[in-house]
């Protein structure tokens, strides 16, 4: 049984692993067009590797998964979160949780991870072809690649990551979602942008006139906004974005909080420092240089003293803090997108064994199928569940087609 793994990414990898144990006497090949393997694991949660999420406060996938959240339904239901801590710590990685729930491996070092599955392929036999980009995949699985090479499979498992993985697929007849960016900075046009540096640990950040928004940690940069919320904003409203050349107004509530709760907290800070300029008293959340910028952006004069500054004066603060408008006039300036939305369309494969409907023998995992997620682990933990979902589905037709050949 020859068995082809295109793409020796997260999925790619941990899906040749499952196949080694399963089928130890089956010639399992992985091919990647990289120079090394698992490059963008390598990189992930800045070189720390955001394995996992623990999930909690995730009450609807959809949270998590913008899109394909009744694929990973699914796909966690066979290979949880859980099991995958039992999996690495199995593998002699031991692994932390963070206050915000993101699971890292306590070395906090990403080629740690590398290794483990590095290792566990070269102990199984299972070769990586780096430098081998895959141009064409025909019925009956004979693979072109870029160099002029072919290779022939039984199966094949493709785990391709973003718009590289598409263009072979053409000749397979399968509908493709378009691929656009996920996971991005924002470009403001604002003196907001001499503040970067700054941080705001729980604000929420949305798009007026659409249901998107997300909460936590925002970060103000030289280009505009980054951080949690900003990233999360981005994963929820991608198509839109896409659709509308990344340019939207950004409504920013600094406190998280309503404009009442805004209102009353302000209320209190005048009738406590009557006296006091408008700069000196301030949300302990907030950095001075930002609570200025927030006067500035409401017209509110910093040396005006709380009690000068009247009703309406203290409603537009309000207003401010809790929708602080501005203009994103484009998305951050990486070359390569981390994470797209878009691939093979959910309703070409068995959502159950990840096996193509048209295709017998065709598998597909991870970022080549149209799933995405927001920041926080939940992209590599679908790498690993649906890339063991389909690592056991193709390793229990390969036995059922041993056993029938016997």
């Amino acid at each position: 049984m020859r068995i082809a793994v295109i793409g020796a990414g997260a999925a790619g990898c941990f899906s040749a692993i499952e196949l080694g144990r399963r089928l130890p006497d089956a010639s399992i090949s992985v091919y990647e067009a990289g120079k090394v393997p698992l490059a963008k694991v390598a990189i992930t949660g800045g070189g720390r590797c955001n394995l996992t999420n623990s999930f909690a406060g995730i009450d609807n996938l959809t949270k998590a998964y913008p899109r394909g959240e009744r694929l990973m339904k699914r796909a966690l239901s066979a290979f949880s979160h859980e099991d995958v801590w039992k999996w690495f710590e199995k593998e002699g990685v031991r692994l932390v949780l963070q206050d915000d729930n993101c699971v890292f491996p306590k070395s906090q070092d990403a080629m740690q991870i590398v290794r483990t599955l590095t290792g566990l392929l070269r102990r199984l036999d299972v070769p990586i072809f780096t430098g081998k980009k895959v141009v064409s995949l025909l019925p009956g699985f004979r693979i072109g690649f870029a160099d002029g090479t072919q290779a022939e499979a039984d199966m094949v498992i493709v785990t391709t990551g973003g718009a590289k993985a598409f263009p072979f697929l053409e000749a397979l007849g399968l509908e493709i979602v378009p691929p656009v960016p996920s996971l991005f900075t924002f470009n403001i046009d604002s003196p907001i942008k001499e503040l970067m540096g700054t941080v705001v640990e729980k604000a929420s950040a949305s798009i007026p006139g659409t249901a998107f928004k997300a909460a936590g940690p925002l970060l103000v940069t030289d280009w505009g906004m980054s951080g949690p919320a900003i990233l999360k904003l981005s994963s929820y409203a991608a198509r839109y974005l896409s659709e509308n050349g990344y340019k939207a107004t950004i409504a920013v509530n600094w406190l998280n909080r309503t404009s009442t709760e805004a209102r009353e907290m302000l209320d209190g800070y005048a009738a406590g420092n009557p006296r006091k300029q408008l700069s000196s008293v301030h949300p302990d959340e907030l950095p001075s240089r930002l609570w200025d910028h927030i006067l500035a952006q409401a017209g509110l004069d910093a040396g005006k003293k709380w009690a000068e500054t009247g009703r309406k004066g203290l409603n537009r603060l309000a207003e401010v803090l809790t929708g602080d408008i501005y203009s994103m006039t484009g998305k951050g300036r990486f070359k390569d997108e981390f994470v797209t939305c878009g691939g093979v369309a959910l309703s070409e494969i068995n959502m159950s064994t990840m096996e193509s409907r048209k295709h017998p023998g065709l598998y597909f995992a991870g970022e080549v199928l149209d799933i995405d997620a927001i920041t926080g682990g939940f992209n590599l933990q679908a790498a690993w569940s649906t890339g063991y979902v389909a690592a056991v589905s193709a390793a229990t037709a390969a036995g059922i087609s041993a056993a029938g050949l016997r």
